[in-house]
């Protein structure tokens, strides 16, 4: 038998073997529960990995071990997942219990130990196999709304060996979660995957609304498509009894009765989990069409056309997606295309005399221009060359030229009306380390920054405050961080209250940080966009809210660049501080039961280095 055989074999019984596992439901066992979030749900930036179970709206109910096994890893955070702790089974597997309002007694203790040992607010903790040993159906803590949970609830995962996550509902669980609803359908949408494509006539991606006809959704007019297309679905899961919207893990697209592409969203990789970014569409809709460089092992497409959209001019092809759940609920769309060459009409005299808009999509450069009476070929430059291209397309009195930047990147382009200059300066390939700079800017990618290929494009602005930067769009996003150093970005001698700040759409600004290296500052981002300089000289806000030898309470905050971190002493001892975000309140624990006398104080800094401090007596 050969390797691979015996490999595939070996997987396929351990899968096997976990899904035999007699697991028990880890709230209200036997009892109907109900979801507000499931496995594969699209959240931002990540496939949710888990199920979200509803506690009743208030913390405290029991969570319980669904099998034997050990706790091997704890948490105590303000963000994420709260406090949340992961127990390993004997079978290999493990399972996640997060955003609990407490631990159980002996977890606790063992955890506050170690906390006060470290002299950390916040802590990470992997204790050995035989010190929090557990058994199937023993309490191990309370549900609760800790980290960056939005209400009370139990966020809950099943790993395997491989530390991947796999959908808890797989493993039964069928009186406790019930579902007989099918997915729903809101947008249907067919975009061009090259240059020399097109979707109705005109290079833009285009989204439909289907209805919804004998149960089956269907789009009321036949789509016109040239070349290669790509199917997106903008839809959602529902479940019996709850409000909620959940995900669908599963899709396939059938071409005239053929397979040509399926999903199955079996499993979550955290070390791909970003790569969630390239199988959606802005978060929202997803992709039924193979997007270049995803790693992620969730796909399947025919050999012929791989999972794209084809059509010959005069050729009408009838498309099936069916949607379903991991209950089997199943819904399908249906999509008519018919083939068609590409059109350029200049019958048109009336010009739309709207600005030049260039759009970027992927390798792409779209230029969209009003008419001309000089002529409609534009000269591309690139270097001391030029090469003079047609337009795409002329409609409603604009002209429309499709570039493809993998075959050279312009320095200008003459549209006989004006000469534009695109911003992209370079091609950053997936994959590759790479070094970039110009006079403002050094980029430093590593070979896992990026998703994709990347068409850099730069503009640099000096503000009162200093230099800003625009690289590319908050749409362009990134596996791992990425290194930027803005050269001569101030000359302002208070650099030390001067820190970088990423500018959202609607103006807010979120704190990034940096360091100052003579009058260049470094920081890193995950996240494209605006990045600018601004000064944050106000310290966090302290308010004492209950002093005494049983407790001490603060409510602190910092509205600028948000608190890092406070550290609390009484009579000159350190005291563990839980800490509560979304009510910015934080309260001691002691380590022993003794009450406490003495001077407190209290330290708290904020992200830019601003620290304020409150000192106290309790008699």
């Amino acid at each position: 038998m050969k390797l691979n055989k015996l490999v595939l074999i070996i997987l396929c019984l351990f899968s096997f073997s976990l899904q035999a596992q007699d697991y028990l439901f880890p709230v209200k066992p036997g009892q109907r529960n109900y979801l507000s979030g499931n496995f594969a749900e699209i959240r931002p930036n990540h496939f949710h990995s888990g199920i979200d179970v509803k506690i009743g709206g208030v913390d405290g109910e029991p969570i319980l071990a669904i099998a034997d096994g050990y706790v091997y890893r704890l948490k105590v955070s303000s963000f994420g997942y709260g406090n949340v702790l992961y127990i390993k089974h004997d079978d290999g597997s493990s399972s996640v219990y997060a955003h609990l309002q407490k631990f159980s007694p002996k977890i606790a203790q063992w955890m506050h130990n170690q906390m006060y040992a470290a002299r950390e607010n916040e802590h990470e903790a992997f204790p050995s196999p035989e010190d929090l040993i557990v058994k199937r159906g023993e309490v191990i803590g309370n549900g609760g709304n800790t980290g960056s949970s939005g209400g009370p609830h139990l966020h809950f995962e099943i790993r395997d060996s491989l530390d991947r996550a796999i959908d808890p509902l797989t493993f039964g669980f069928s009186k406790e979660v019930k579902d007989n609803t099918p997915p729903i359908l809101y947008k249907v949408a067919l975009k061009p995957l090259t240059y020399e494509s097109r979707v109705n006539g005109v290079f833009e991606r285009q989204e439909f609304t289907p209805i919804l006809e004998g149960g089956k959704y269907v789009l009321p007019q036949p789509v016109k498509i040239t070349g290669k297309v790509g199917l997106e679905v903008y839809a959602v899961d529902k479940k019996d009894d709850v409000h909620n919207i959940f995900g669908i893990p599963k899709y396939e697209l059938w071409e005239d009765d053929r397979l040509i592409y399926k999903i199955n969203v079996d499993h979550i990789d955290f070390n791909i989990g970003r790569f969630l970014l390239t199988h959606t569409y802005q978060n929202k809709f997803t992709r039924l069409y193979p997007y270049p460089n995803n790693p992620m092992r969730l796909y399947e497409k025919d050999s012929i056309n791989e999972g794209l959209v084809m059509a010959m001019e005069g050729q009408s092809k009838k498309l099936l997606v069916q949607m379903s759940d991991v209950f089997g609920n199943r819904r399908a769309l249906e999509v008519l295309v018919e083939g068609e060459m590409p059109v350029v009409q200049f019958g048109s005299s009336v010009s739309d005399e709207s600005k030049t808009k260039l759009r970027y999509e992927r390798e792409v450069l779209v230029v969209d221009t009003k008419l001309s009476q000089e002529g409609n070929l534009a000269k591309v430059y690139v270097g001391s060359k030029y090469m003079e291209i047609a337009p795409a397309y002329v409609e409603k009195g604009r002209r429309t030229y499709v570039w493809d930047m993998n075959y050279a990147i312009p320095d200008s382009i003459d549209l006989c009306t004006e000469v534009i200059k695109p911003n992209v300066i370079q091609k950053i390939p997936f994959g590759k380390e790479l070094n970039f700079r110009n006079e403002n800017v050094s980029l430093r990618f590593s070979e896992n920054s990026l998703l994709d290929d990347l068409f850099l494009r730069l503009q640099t602005k000096t503000e009162a405050s200093g230099l800003s930067v625009m690289i590319n769009s908050s749409g362009d996003y990134l596996q791992q961080a990425v290194e930027v150093i803005l050269h001569g970005a101030t000359t302002n001698s208070k650099k030390d209250q001067l820190h970088v700040y990423s500018v959202a759409g609607n103006g807010r600004k979120s704190f990034v940080g940096g360091t100052w290296e003579g009058e260049d500052i470094k920081f890193k981002t995950r996240n494209f966009g605006t990045f600018v300089l601004d000064y944050d000289e106000e310290p966090p806000r302290i308010n004492p809210v209950k002093i005494t030898a049983q407790e001490i309470r603060f409510r602190i905050s910092d509205d600028k660049s948000g608190v890092k971190d406070f550290e609390a002493f009484v009579n000159g001892e350190w005291v563990l501080m839980k800490y509560e975000h979304k009510q910015a309140v934080i309260w001691s624990e002691k380590l022993n039961k003794q009450p406490f006398k003495g001077e407190v104080l209290l330290k708290v800094r904020d992200m830019a280095g601003n620290e304020s401090t409150w000192t106290g007596n309790i008699q």
